[in-house]
């Protein structure tokens, strides 16, 4: 897992927005999966999901091997102004292997993250995992998302309250507007603020149109003047979910104490249920939409996406649009207001 992760702004602000859970270096429960007892910051999860549900005599952890496992440190390379770490995952439940390699370069607040899956066959959803640490003011952060038709809440079941988990917004209702979303019990949420609505856990599906180079997600911090961008290829990684965690799940290890952070995943699957449920007919499919990548035992596969952080004026409000200019990338708030950063954008399209 990659977190925490310090970002050097360019006034010499250090700034580290990837969350890790409280009970970090905790005695937990036995029985737990590697994934809950490390959990932090941004992972790559193949195949993406819970993975309660067995398929073709598959039966993974949650979010994959790629999630649980222990990886192999292969090598450092500083090449330039770019230093990469490059690292191995030989996967057990589906025969392959995963290369990590993540790349930190000279004047760009971001990191380059890129796995390659080999030996695969057949397909499977997958996803990253970034888990942002918002400040603990209500809605301090304004969440974006760019290149997206039309949402949907996680559809049931999700949280059940007898088992001491709770969520609050309306299970399988649609939406078109992330200001405007359908609460279950009547009304409506504004997720472009967060956090909010302490005491629940929700998830939500933008579903991508997979069109463009790029596609992003972001949260902006007016007050600390910066904005976490993730950026993605729209046509490996076709949707986006947002996992809000703000004190829902009073269960081990979670205990209500799991506040404030939202997970922006980038991911081409049928929301969180994973690999059974992806790949099998689902409302999504059934309309076009990916729900999985198909991987090939002939050729590695690609998937990149960037973390980055990039500093922003006072007054800018939230990110409306990302467009690559010389150099880097532009961030133009809805007020109008601009910052400029080095960003290689083309990383996320195919080599």
């Amino acid at each position: 897992m990659l977190g925490p992760v310090r970002f050097r702004l360019p006034d010499g602000r250090q700034v580290s927005p990837l969350a890790v859970a409280p009970w970090a270096g905790e005695t937990l429960p036995t029985g737990l999966p590697p994934l809950l007892q490390a959990l932090r910051g941004d992972f790559f999860c193949a195949p993406f999901g819970g993975n309660g549900t067995p398929y073709r005599n598959e039966r993974h952890p949650p979010h994959g091997e790629s999630a649980n496992g222990d990886w192999t440190l292969d090598e450092t390379i500083v090449a330039g102004d770019a230093c990469t770490l490059h690292a191995h995952l030989v996967t057990k439940v589906r025969r392959g292997r995963i290369d990590k390699r993540l790349t930190v370069r000279e004047g760009h607040t971001a990191v380059y993250c890129e796995h390659f899956l080999q030996g695969f066959s057949g397909s499977m959803p997958i996803g990253t995992h970034p888990c942002v640490q918002f400040p603990d003011v209500e809605g301090s952060g304004r969440v974006s998302v760019g290149g997206w038709r039309w949402g949907q809440v996680v559809p049931p079941p999700f949280e059940n309250p007898a088992a001491k988990g709770y969520s609050s917004l309306k299970l399988g209702a649609r939406f078109r507007r992330l200001d405007r979303v359908p609460l279950a019990n009547g009304g409506y949420a504004d997720l472009t603020r967060y956090p909010a609505r302490r005491g629940f856990e929700d998830i939500v599906m933008l579903m991508g149109d997979g069109r463009g180079d790029f596609s992003w997600s972001a949260a902006t911090f007016p007050e600390e003047r910066y904005v976490f961008l993730q950026v993605k290829d729209p046509k490996v990684l076709q949707h986006t979910l947002l996992w809000h965690s703000n004190g829902g799940r009073h269960y081990a290890p979670w205990n209500g104490r799991h506040t404030g952070v939202l997970g922006m995943e980038a991911v081409t699957s049928y929301f969180h249920l994973g690999l059974a449920e992806s790949m099998r007919s689902n409302p999504l499919n059934k309309v076009g939409l990916k729900t999985s990548l198909s991987l090939s035992g002939r050729r590695p596969r690609r998937v990149a996406h960037i973390l980055a952080v990039v500093a922003i004026p006072r007054g800018f409000d939230r990110l409306a649009t990302v467009r690559a200019v010389a150099g880097g990338a532009e961030l133009i708030a809805e007020n109008g207001r601009t910052s400029r950063t080095a960003l290689d954008l083309a990383f996320v399209q195919p080599s």
